[in-house]
């Protein structure tokens, strides 16, 4: 086994520690620390895999943005569980769900194709004018409207979490 195959299992086993802890811990506050641990242990592979500009972008909008709203949400709706309570009945809908899901992952991986390169960038264009260049130029001129649509699904996200979070006089 070569360096490279070691670090990516070594990171690969840590990533599913790191998101089994996000399932099963009861604080909702340590569940949203295990998930950054992840998003950056996911930036880590993509950096791995030689692809820097989305690592940087993995750790500044996953690991950094969004996961600053969880815990703001977090803090403003004042979760707490109560670990005395059980829900058997939906910890075995759950899981059920979640076999199913991995079923279907599964059988989608095995007839997928290989993944066709997206665009007409060239590794050599790619090297000329850079990655984040090229990542702006078709975010802001292919990807508009969905980016556009899920900036204003964040608004009414946090929003709705206001609302929720609000004392009733």
């Amino acid at each position: 086994m070569d360096k490279a195959s070691l670090i990516f299992y070594l990171l690969a086993t840590l990533l599913v520690l790191a998101s089994l802890l996000v399932v099963f811990l009861r604080n909702v506050v340590h569940c949203a620390m295990a998930l950054v641990t992840a998003l950056l242990l996911i930036a880590v592979l993509f950096v791995t895999l030689h692809a820097p500009m989305v690592g940087v972008l993995q750790v500044m909008v996953y690991a950094g943005a969004i996961m600053v709203l969880i815990v703001f949400t977090i803090m403003l709706l004042n979760i707490r569980v109560n670990a005395t309570q059980k829900h058997s009945h939906k910890v075995l809908l759950g899981s059920i769900i979640g076999v199913f899901t991995l079923i279907n992952s599964v059988v989608l991986l095995v007839k997928s194709q290989a993944a066709k390169p997206v665009g007409p960038y060239s590794a050599d264009m790619i090297k000329n004018i850079g990655h984040s260049e090229l990542i702006g130029r078709e975010m802001f001129t292919t990807f508009l409207l969905p980016f556009e649509i899920t900036s204003i699904l964040l608004l009414v996200a946090m929003v709705g979490a206001v609302i929720l979070a609000k004392k009733k006089l």
